[in-house]
């Protein structure tokens, strides 16, 4: 089946415009899920719509209201909804650019992929792409759907483009209710120079395909085991040991030698940044 469309419109970068689609890149169709069960039946739970004072109502019966006193509501219909004029409805217009490595990794949502609309649209298309590769960039704009005007970034993807759905700045929670606390120490420089060993032998390309859901994986298991008729009972897990100053030093040293007694891998290697890259350009043209 083919994939349905998140949402259809424009891609619009000053003058340009070309028509595209946008499709959910996150697929959790494999997830495992759980049904609410009525347990003396063993018949799955289903929800009703009900009102005070009346009982269960019809859905065809169900508006939408904006409180603005205490049960107090205004009405407001689909049709009067459709009515706010925006134009981040039908455009995505890219009025901003930003260097990838400045865009703070709190602010990423919720992945997309976007595609030509029409045959008409791939030169463009193809051409903005490129202009986002060459300079590094991130083009931002607004989107409207599902309710409400999304912040988005857009950024070339292998032979594509992706768009990520970004967070408001009021919808990140500020380092300070969580950091300030923490209390200010001289390191010792010899440990830190040990984690920084540590950490540099570990670097590898960015592959997740290399990391499996464990947890998923072993739900599966039990309730295999549930449908055989076996009885599942939860064993006690351990404590995870505690870390402590005196042997801080000693795990550092331990696992820096752990590592180097492991088969080697290649690192990945150090990526440029647009700036290095532009400016290698420049001096090759010299």
């Amino acid at each position: 089946m083919a994939a349905r469309a998140y949402w259809k419109g424009f891609l619009r970068l000053s003058l340009v415009s070309i028509s595209v689609e946008v499709f959910n890149a996150e697929d959790k169709k494999g997830d495992v899920s759980f049904h609410q069960i009525h347990k003396p039946t063993g018949k799955r739970v289903h929800y009703t719509k009900t009102v005070e004072g009346v009982g269960e109502i019809n859905s065809k019966d169900i508006v939408s209201g904006f409180e603005i006193e205490k049960g107090e509501y205004i009405l407001v219909t689909p049709e009067e909804i459709d009515a706010v004029k925006l134009e981040s409805k039908k455009t995505i217009q890219l009025s901003q650019f930003v260097a990838l490595e400045e865009v703070d990794p709190r602010f990423f949502e919720q992945p997309y992929y976007v595609t030509p609309g029409d045959e008409y649209a791939a030169e463009g298309y193809l051409v903005i792409r490129e202009a986002l590769r060459k300079t590094g960039t991130m083009g931002l704009g607004q989107l409207t759907a599902s309710g409400r005007e999304h912040l988005i970034g857009v950024i070339p993807l292998e032979s594509g483009l992706m768009m990520n759905r970004l967070r408001y700045a009021d919808e990140v929670r500020p380092v300070s209710q969580f950091f300030s606390d923490l209390p200010h120490m001289r390191l010792d420089h010899e440990m830190v120079d040990l984690a920084t060993e540590l950490i540099e032998r570990k670097v590898r390309r960015f592959r997740p395909e290399a990391f499996k859901d464990h947890y998923e994986t072993e739900l599966r298991k039990v309730i295999a085991r549930k449908a055989k008729g076996e009885k599942i009972t939860a064993e006690p897990e351990p404590e995870p040991p505690r870390g402590n100053v005196i042997n801080l030093m000693d795990a550092l040293r331990d696992s820096v030698k752990r590592s180097a007694s492991a088969p080697k891998k290649p690192a990945a290697p150090a990526k440029k940044t647009a700036a290095k890259r532009n400016s290698s350009a420049r001096n090759k043209g010299k």
